[in-house]
């Protein structure tokens, strides 16, 4: 197995599209590419083959590119196969559970219902690296759109199998939003206002908040802390199953 060189590319107001390269070679992949336009120029201008897409979920801002960059480079489309029918031009059907080898990279794949109903992330273990969609955001995690809250709260709890020194590539630069809505919540979490505070740096300084480390993501997200009874104590819940707090916490946050 080997690690993967991943380059950010910003798009559109506030995504992130992925590029992986492969260490040993020009081959790179691209995740959730929602415009053809910057990956098809980043790859010429670094002079890379791209050989993959890996998309998590079929929305727009996730799967726009997709058709022009297939024409444009042959390249292999990967997504989920409980999503088929709304991923364009998909070649490789992926399930909960499944492995998928990128080059000699080893992606652990899941099946994470909630955003979407055919949602998955892929988990690059060697490179610590996990690319969530909009399931799991830096502090934070995705709408539930199509699926119920007991399903995303499985999905996020799925993540929790990873170490602390995994990087979160989430697709999207909702840091700031999450921050004021968690420390809403949680005001007098040390953990969580120091890492409020190098966020609004970060912003203010024009750079990125993401990937984040999900070590950091585990003391200062509430939607990763719904089984901890110091976040239920916080938001009134004291006692009550980590699903309903968890749910307590999303509804929340979508009337912020």
């Amino acid at each position: 197995m080997s690690t993967l060189e991943i380059h950010q590319i910003p798009t559109r107001s506030d995504n992130y599209v992925y590029l992986l390269r492969e260490s040993s070679s020009e081959n790179a992949a691209v995740v959730d590419p929602s415009d053809s336009a910057p990956v098809l120029n980043t790859i010429e201008m670094f002079g890379w083959n791209l050989t993959h897409i890996l998309a998590t979920h079929h929305h727009d801002d996730h799967v726009g590119g997709i058709p022009e960059i297939k024409k444009a480079t042959n390249c292999t489309v990967v997504g989920p196969k409980a999503d088929r029918d709304r991923i364009p031009m998909i070649d490789v059907e992926l399930a909960d559970d499944d492995t998928f080898m990128l080059y000699e990279a080893e992606a652990k794949v899941w099946d994470v219902p909630g955003h979407t109903a055919g949602h998955i992330a892929y988990w690059f273990a060697e490179s610590r690296a996990l690319f969530c969609g909009d399931t799991l955001f830096a502090l934070g995690c995705g709408r539930v759109f199509e699926g119920t809250l007991p399903q995303m709260y499985d999905s996020i709890s799925k993540f929790k199998k990873v170490p602390d020194d995994t990087w979160v590539y989430c697709a999207h630069e909702y840091t700031m939003g999450n921050a004021k809505f968690a420390l809403s919540l949680d005001p007098d979490n040390r953990d969580l206002r120091a890492y409020a505070k190098q966020i609004t740096a970060r912003r203010e300084a024009g750079v990125s908040t993401v990937p984040s480390l999900m070590g950091v993501e585990r003391r200062t997200n509430p939607f990763l802390r719904a089984d901890d009874p110091q976040m239920a104590a916080v938001i009134g819940m004291e006692g009550k199953p980590p699903v309903e707090v968890f749910a307590e916490i999303r509804t929340r946050k979508d009337n912020f």
